[in-house]
């Protein structure tokens, strides 16, 4: 990560690229750790990703509070962010969807696994948080630094963590591995569904494969490849052009 300004400009283009692959819609968003302040993050004021500009981004810090001194509306579910990055300092990008693929797989007993070489990231079983368990009747949303704090745990080291009822929590390294976590993981639940429906067995990636996928750079060497065909595809090819300048 370098400068501020390259971080703002590349969470606008997160933010375009996920809601034309469907991983978002009206609802879902995107951050990244602040590339100066360790203990501060970036994400959008409320707004719907497909229109979030450079002026939304805003800064928080781990409690989820705004301390660029802006009075837009937050996000009301901002707390995965802030106790995600507290929880892992390698983390410096976060995703929360409500990708409807995935959703059977947060209310059923079968555990998301994965079947796709490009969605190694998501691990040999992808870890179930009910916020149930211990917050007791809600209206499901993480609404709170300890409800979050509660998720990131169920999380531990893995990428990525489905939310009963509602959806899941990626994370990255970067961005751009994030972008590719939260793209294939509804592919990789999609396929793994279908492949149960015909009622045979189902080969998914073992150990093995995972950690060989997992030895490559962040995302994969050939990520900027994939940004670009993200970008293009969700018209903001030209926000690319701020990593030339």
């Amino acid at each position: 990560m370098t400068d501020t300004a390259e971080i703002i400009n590349e969470l606008v283009l997160a933010n375009r690229i996920l809601a034309a692959n469907g991983v978002v819609d009206a609802y879902g968003h995107v951050s990244a750790r602040h590339p100066h302040k360790k203990d501060r993050y970036l994400l959008s004021r409320s707004r719907s990703p497909e229109l979030v500009e450079h002026a939304d981004i805003m800064e928080f810090d781990f409690e989820s509070r705004i301390t660029d001194g802006r009075a837009d509306p937050a996000y009301h579910e901002r707390f995965i962010h802030g106790a995600v990055y507290e929880a892992n300092p390698e983390i410096n990008a976060v995703v929360h969807s409500h990708a409807p693929e995935v959703l059977p797989f947060t209310i059923s007993d079968v555990p998301l696994r994965a079947c796709l070489h490009t969605a190694s990231q998501i691990g040999e079983a992808v870890p179930v948080w009910d916020i149930r368990d211990r917050f007791g009747d809600t209206g499901l949303l993480v609404a709170n630094a300890a409800q979050g704090r509660d998720l990131a745990q169920c999380m531990g080291s893995n990428y990525c963590a489905l939310m009963r009822g509602h959806g899941f929590t990626a994370a990255g390294r970067t961005l751009g591995e994030v972008l590719k976590i939260s793209i294939y993981l509804p592919a990789n639940a999609k396929a793994q569904k279908e492949a149960i429906a015909l009622g045979g067995g189902v080969k998914y990636l073992n150990a093995g494969e995972i950690a060989a996928r997992g030895a490559d750079v962040p995302g994969g060497k050939d990520l900027f490849r994939a940004i670009a065909y993200w970008a293009n595809k969700a018209g903001c090819g030209h926000l690319l052009e701020y990593k030339r300048k």
